[in-house]
């Protein structure tokens, strides 16, 4: 799925508020595989939330970037949870 996303596997890791220093994982000799077991051991190091629609996969980190994969269905207004406003009443994008 990483590669689906476009992604390396060290830009999936979510290095604030993990164990990410604490185990070593800003090695740079560490491979891709190693960094998978930290993660699989380590869940709250992947960084989130991945979202899988048919247009496509992305870490939606901010959450706006989901819609770039979304459908171009919704036809309203949409804020972001801290209030920020992404898309206007016509449904363009703002930001």
């Amino acid at each position: 799925m990483i590669a689906d996303a476009g992604l390396t596997v060290r830009e999936a890791i979510r290095e604030k508020g993990t164990p990410y220093a604490e185990l070593g994982l800003d090695d740079p000799e560490l491979t891709d595989d190693q960094l998978l077991d930290a993660m699989l051991a380590h869940p709250i190091l992947i960084n989130r939330p991945f979202v899988v629609t048919p247009l496509g996969t992305r870490l939606c980190r901010p959450s706006e970037k989901a819609l770039d994969i979304l459908p171009d269905t919704f036809t309203g207004s949409f804020a972001k949870e801290d209030g920020e406003l992404i898309l206007d009443d016509q449904g363009k994008r703002l930001v």
